[in-house]
């Protein structure tokens, strides 16, 4: 069929007297379609009305698109039992042309940034080979708009403390912050609302705010507002992660600054330049970095166990032996565990970021060699307990033969019980126990709570000659 243009040409041509021979040769068309189109005598291009062959069975398509919900496979299929006899792709392409579960596209729209307005953050899930194992990764990110600079790392995991510290590793790279840093609707950043009426956690607010910007999160289903961020996961998936193996999630993040430090610097058709150019006239636009930024920390209150440990993330970090039963203060930090005794820093190790049930031990925390609790040596509770109550130390003695290794649990028992119950039901009901070879410290304890009920605790039938007595006193 002859398009617009050429039939004009042909109506030009025959108005200035030419034949159908010479147009036809004139045009390269034959001189069937020149005397068509002179004998139509309009440069439309006329509509050729085909009749569908899906068309008798529209209403019955619509019918089975709806009782199938929207699966046309099933349409088909329960089609074919009907009679229809007709393709399956000559259904989708039927429902396409008459837009049955089909919504019209719409033309997307186009964001203007000016330099250091906004930078876009998000994070996607990936699967990277890390330690010879494919596992799945977050992927979080950070764009400036205007100039298209990037920022990638991979975590484990991605929750508050490690999007903190991203934030402030993207910040230091970029050596600023754009005024607004959007973000989509994640439970992460935003305490309630949505879209504009988004409110973040204060927490994260406040971290905002020591870099001088804030967030902002767009609408629901709007996801071509944060294009910027959402584009850059395709080219990382595609790029830096395809055939790219890592011993760890360092060195992961470690090529991942030396990927973006290339793709930064890298002339792009698109941009007409490279983004480091770009950059150069964004950076002066940025807000600055503070002169001291406190360093990103996760606070853990801990009880060092009997051998000297402290738990995080189900890693065991070493603290010296001396602080064993201590209460410490751990922080997390990006690369390191510190624990706290009050305000002194008493062991310091490098964080593990992707270990799992597994120790990490500074020799210099264990007691030197020969100098380390004997066997044969007098527990310190057993010597507070004859301290303070010498005539137990028969029951003691007998206490020890009967509980396992040198019986500190028990012997911490009996020391709570000494200093908490009166001495005389204590030492009246050890010695019934030890007249009967008894060392079962609970029942030890009923035995003495009942002398105690029984001595301390007499409830009297003549009460009123009792006050009487007391008052003339």
């Amino acid at each position: 069929m002859l398009d617009q243009s050429t039939r004009a040409a042909i109506l030009k041509l025959r108005e200035q007297g030419y034949g159908t021979r010479r147009i036809a040769k004139a045009l390269g068309v034959s001189r069937s379609a020149v005397r068509d189109v002179v004998e139509c005598g309009t440069v439309e291009v006329p509509h050729v009305a085909r009749v569908e062959k899906w068309e008798p069975y529209r209403a019955q398509v619509m019918e089975e698109y709806a009782r199938c919900k929207g699966n046309l496979v099933r349409v088909h299929e329960e089609l074919a039992k009907t009679g229809a006899p007709f393709s399956y792709p000559a259904l989708t392409s039927f429902c396409r042309r008459h837009g049955i579960g089909h919504e019209p596209k719409k033309p997307t729209g186009r964001y203007h940034f000016d330099p250091g307005k906004e930078m876009q953050h998000d994070t996607s899930p990936h699967v990277a080979d890390i330690g010879g194992v494919e596992r799945r990764v977050q992927t979080a990110s950070v764009v400036l708009c205007y100039s298209r600079m990037i920022y990638i790392q991979l975590y484990p995991r991605f929750t508050r403390f490690e999007c903190k510290l991203f934030l402030a590793d993207a910040v230091q790279y970029f050596g600023g912050a754009c005024e607004v840093c959007m973000v989509d609707n994640t439970h992460v950043i935003v305490l309630c609302g949505s879209g504009a009426s988004m409110l973040p956690v204060p927490e994260m607010a406040a971290f905002a705010e020591r870099y001088g910007f804030r967030f902002e999160a767009h609408e629901k289903g709007d996801a071509n507002r944060s294009a910027r961020v959402e584009g850059s996961f395709h080219f990382v998936e595609r790029n830096f992660l395809a055939g790219r193996k890592f011993d760890t999630f360092e060195h992961a993040n470690r090529e991942a600054i030396a990927w973006c430090d290339k793709v930064n610097a890298e002339f792009s058709s698109k941009l007409h330049s490279s983004r480091r150019e770009l950059f150069a006239a964004e950076q002066t636009h940025l807000k600055p970095m503070p002169i001291w930024v406190p360093p990103v920390y996760l606070l853990h209150h801990r009880v060092v166990d009997t051998e000297g440990y402290v738990h995080v993330r189900r890693m065991a970090y070493s603290v010296p032996y001396e602080i064993i039963g201590r209460t410490v203060e751990v922080r997390e930090t990006k690369d390191r565990i510190e624990v706290y005794l009050g305000p002194r820093v008493v062991a310091s190790h490098l964080r593990v970021l992707d270990g799992v049930d597994s120790r990490v031990t500074d020799p210099s925390h264990r007691p030197p060699r020969g100098l380390g609790p004997r066997k044969d040596s007098v527990p310190a509770e057993e010597r507070e307990i004859l301290v303070a109550e010498p005539a137990l130390q028969n029951y003691v003695s007998g206490l020890k033969s009967h509980l396992r290794g040198r019986g500190i649990s028990g012997l911490r028992r009996l020391l709570g019980m000494v200093k908490e119950y009166p001495r005389p039901a204590l030492l009246k009901a050890a010695r019934t126990a030890e007249s009967y070879g008894m060392y079962d410290l609970e029942r030890l304890d009923r035995m003495v709570l009942k002398h105690i009920a029984r001595d301390y605790f007499v409830l009297g039938t003549d009460t009123t000659t009792t006050d009487k007595e007391d008052d003339d006193e």
